[in-house]
């Protein structure tokens, strides 16, 4: 008799989707029409959901400002747009690489490649996850659209294992129990897909959105962004000069020029050209000025806002 795979027909996100029973036959205007018809689910879904993701960010925050990471798990389209979120913190922020980190069911070559067989072994994860010496300042965020993926189920018997455990949450598009050792659940309910079972759309939107929302607010929390703009940003090619130079104008009143000439004698560091400016400081001076107030801009300038 031939293997039986799981029966995954309880799983939400493989039910069929009432209202697009007749993809096949609609024009591309009527195509385009109900999948944005559909997607609307997702901002229902996210809000919905606004205390779990509340509730995650805000027992990851204390280890995450105190050195700890943020972790990422998954197979397939969940574990891609875990690394997206991971690979983007860098130049976004200048976090230091490897306190974002995405871990993806096949390695780098299933970013580009697919791999989803992988995403069947439980232990799959368990070696870069060794590797990493997790502690109760980490945070791990299994991915799982459907919630029921090996590879990323088996995250949370890892994490049950350890003497000091991280913070742990699986983020699912599908209602389903807690799993065991999984310290949160979040679950952003988008429904059956448009195209039965492809949860690159809904879910993976919403997974994406979220994914956003956890990594930003952190950030958010640990200094790097005054106001609502990217101080952290360092300057390394032409779009960026541009942006920083105007982060620059818009806190210190310069003109562009100014604020170009400011930004490179401060080494390309948009919060150290601000402070330089504000506290009419060398360069050196004003880095060290951020080391002494954990690199918070606000503290230095005396923000009363905080």
């Amino acid at each position: 008799m031939a293997h039986l795979p799981p029966d995954r027909s309880h799983v939400v996100t493989e039910h069929r989707n009432p209202r697009t029973m007749d993809l096949h036959a609609l024009s591309v205007a009527q195509c385009v029409q109900v999948i944005q018809r559909e997607d609307r689910a997702v901002i229902a879904a996210l809000e919905a959901a606004a205390p779990q993701i509340d509730a995650f960010i805000s027992a990851a925050e204390p280890g995450f400002l105190s050195g700890g990471r943020l972790v990422y798990v998954g197979a397939g389209t969940s574990g891609r747009l875990g690394v997206l979120d991971a690979s983007e913190a860098p130049p976004t922020f200048q976090v230091k690489p490897g306190r974002i980190v995405g871990i993806i069911a096949g390695g780098d070559e299933a970013l580009r490649k697919s791999s989803e067989g992988k995403e069947d072994d439980p232990r799959g994860a368990w070696e870069e996850l060794r590797a990493l010496e997790l502690n109760e300042k980490d945070s791990v965020v299994g991915i799982a659209a459907g919630g029921t993926t090996p590879y990323v189920q088996g995250v949370f018997e890892f994490v049950s294992r350890l003497s000091s455990r991280p913070t742990s949450a699986l983020l699912t598009c599908s209602p389903i129990p807690k799993p065991a050792g999984a310290g949160m659940l979040i679950v952003l309910e988008t429904g059956p897909e448009v195209l039965t079972g492809s949860t690159r759309m809904k879910a993976g939107t919403a997974t994406k959105m979220a994914l956003n929302t956890i990594s930003t607010v952190l950030m958010v929390r640990s200094g790097r962004v005054y106001e609502n703009l990217m101080v952290d940003l360092r300057a390394t090619n032409d779009k960026l000069k541009d942006r920083g130079a105007r982060i620059i104008s818009t806190l210190t009143g310069l003109a562009r020029a100014e604020a170009v000439e400011l930004l490179v004698r401060a080494g390309s560091s948009v919060k150290a050209a601000v402070v330089m400016h504000h506290k009419q400081v060398d360069h050196g001076t004003a880095e060290r000025l951020l080391v002494e107030h954990d690199g918070r801009l606000e503290r230095v300038l005396g923000d009363r806002r905080v």
